[in-house]
């Protein structure tokens, strides 16, 4: 694997958005519950209960609680967990679009999760912020 990358221009300029086939779902189950037959992509313990983000498919045959239904995007390049701006970068690009969004922060790679219904535009608004950053990096 590449070495991460910490600075803000050049994560833009190669973040690379790719999305995720499927859907996904936030749901919450209690502290004590065996999520190992959910196949959970994340995962993230509150002390109200475990936080699931699972395929849509697979939840409704667990008969989970739906909180949020999105679509996943991977930003692919190797970012830096030390690295500022990043998020504050592309939330402020799709909050101007009008997408809400869910990031989780992994040790290679952001993960965007967005609604279902944006899943298009949201890409649109990421490669746009890609393009522009390569923009600015090529002057």
């Amino acid at each position: 694997m590449n070495q991460p990358i910490s600075d803000l221009d050049q994560l833009l300029a190669s973040m690379h958005p790719e999305l995720n086939d499927g859907v996904y779902v936030f749901a919450s189950v209690p502290l004590e519950t065996d999520v190992e037959a959910l196949m959970p992509v994340a995962t993230f313990r509150e002390k109200e209960g475990l936080t699931l983000v699972v395929e849509e498919k697979i939840a409704t045959r667990a008969g989970l609680n739906v909180l949020f239904r999105s679509a996943w995007i991977t930003l692919t390049v190797h970012s830096d967990l030390h690295a500022v701006g990043l998020t504050a970068a592309f939330a402020k690009a799709l909050g101007e679009a009008g997408i809400s969004c869910n990031v989780i922060a992994a040790a290679y790679h952001d993960h965007v999760f967005v609604p279902v219904d944006s899943a298009k535009n949201a890409m649109a608004q990421l490669v746009l912020l890609q393009k522009r950053a390569q923009e600015s990096a090529s002057r």
